[in-house]
């Protein structure tokens, strides 16, 4: 079969997957290959048991590898083949020199734009999908335009704007798709290119065009923005449990304000994901380089008030149960950082697990997607951690019961039966407000949920 575009996705992982197998799907005249270094990976994306979780996606890879969606470790020949390159890399946060802490690092990024350089022998439009500080496009196009075989290289940002859990729906109808280039003649014929691919699902409408630096720096700023409604919200909880107000209440009151809105306001534990903090922490780094103090102070607010969230959880435990977690089995019910997804990347789960075994608990996990994340996540904790499938047979015989994700599973449970198996008195600990507080409380468990009075048998 002859294909009208030849495109390449280097990375397989959560962007990278799920994007290119959208395009696939919705753009069979393409030819969509992703590329990665670990053969591990890509003989899971060839398997039946794909290596992430996403509601919808192994339907959209079944209905299109080898037929015009393929995975493989060939990374050079599929530079040379392709005249589209999808850079979705990690950039994780640097965790070493100037910036640790904060900066992204960027080795994978700059050793694959190398790579790209060496293996190129025709022009490319090279597409930033990873989640990258500001102006790394005009890095990328210095490492590109060295060159000494006369390749030409157009580099756009394409920012990604996936929440996992919903990543498929979020492809098929995106809010937007945000493009970024060069305002030159050749700059805007590549962006051209690069709406015509989304415009065969997506209304031309909700494609936004913009300079290279402003898309990079929506990415960041979007992110940043509905992080700061979870910490703003979590902040308002910890008020709600002192003057005895219910978090659920003052939310639904706010949100009908049709400026402020109802989405990000659930109280939780606190954030997570690959994204959140990564990104405020880059636009932290950002401020400050540019000499922007009070501006970095106050986005850096954003990420101390979602680890006060979530040291205020376990603290929250520790004082219930009578000032000693010495001893006491804890069942932590969920450990993804959001339901309907596997990922457990900075996810509030790990820390209070980690707390948990540092005051000498004994902690119980289950999960339905994340628990070979879990195993890994704290394979060098010190205690006793067991990772269990079934809920029942996990918070059988335990203190507590912590809800961490809000997975639909856990509110579908037959609490009488948890209540009847526990150690007396028993615990629940709503870290995501989806239990029937008073319901539970009848059945005899005292309940803590975020934001609201405890209800208590003592």
């Amino acid at each position: 079969m002859t294909f009208e575009k030849h495109i390449l996705c280097i990375g397989a992982g959560y962007v990278g997957g799920p994007t290119m197998a959208m395009i696939a799907h919705q753009c069979p005249q393409y030819r969509v290959t992703i590329v990665d270094i670990n053969p591990d990976r890509i003989a899971q994306w060839n398997s039946d048991v794909l290596p992430i979780y996403e509601p919808g996606l192994d339907e959209l890879v079944k209905a299109t590898r080898n037929r015009n969606l393929f995975f493989s470790t060939n990374i050079e020949h599929g530079i040379q083949e392709n005249e589209i390159i999808f850079v979705s890399v990690n950039t994780p946060t640097k965790t070493f020199g100037t910036g640790a802490g904060m900066a992204a690092d960027l080795q994978y990024w700059e050793k694959t734009a190398r790579q790209i350089l060496e293996h190129s022998t025709s022009p490319k439009i090279v597409v930033e999908k990873s989640t990258l500080p500001v102006r790394t496009a005009q890095a990328m196009e210095r490492i590109l335009n060295t060159s000494q075989n006369h390749v030409r290289f157009d580099v756009l940002s394409n920012p990604e704007f996936l929440a996992e859990g919903t990543a498929i729906n979020d492809l098929k109808n995106p809010d937007r798709v945000l493009i970024g280039s060069r305002e030159t003649e050749e700059g805007l014929k590549a962006r051209n290119t690069l709406v015509e691919i989304y415009a065969n699902w997506v209304p031309r409408e909700k494609i936004l065009t913009t300079n290279i630096w402003s898309s990079e720096l929506s990415k960041l700023v979007s992110n940043a923005f509905l992080a700061q409604r979870v910490s703003s919200i979590n902040a308002i909880s910890a008020l709600c449990e002192k003057t005895e107000a219910d978090i659920s209440e003052v939310a639904r009151a706010i949100g009908t304000d049709s400026r402020i809105g109802s989405r990000f306001l659930n109280a939780s534990i606190g954030f997570g994901g690959s994204c959140f903090k990564k990104d405020i922490l880059n636009l932290v780094y950002l401020c400050r380089y540019y000499g922007l103090e009070d501006v970095a102070d106050y986005w850096e607010g954003v990420i101390k008030i979602n680890g006060y969230q979530q040291e205020r959880f376990v603290r929250n435990m520790l004082t219930a149960m009578f000032n000693t977690l010495s001893g006491k089995r804890i069942c932590l019910f969920g450990f993804a950082f959001k339901a309907n997804t596997g990922d457990t990347r900075e996810s509030p789960a790990i820390y209070v697990a980690r707390r948990l075994l540092e005051e000498q608990a004994e902690v119980v996990i289950t999960d339905p997607k994340a628990l070979d994340n879990a195993r890994i996540d704290l394979a060098d904790a010190r205690g006793t951690v067991h990772f269990v499938d079934d809920p029942y047979e996990a918070a059988r015989g335990c203190h507590a019961i912590a809800i961490m994700t809000e997975w639909a599973l856990y509110g579908e449970l037959d609490y009488a039966r948890l209540y009847r198996q526990a150690e007396k008195p028993a615990f629940i600990f709503d870290g995501r407000n989806i239990l029937d507080p008073r319901r539970c409380f009848e059945l005899g468990f005292n309940v803590f949920s975020i934001g609201k009075r405890p209800l208590t048998h003592f």
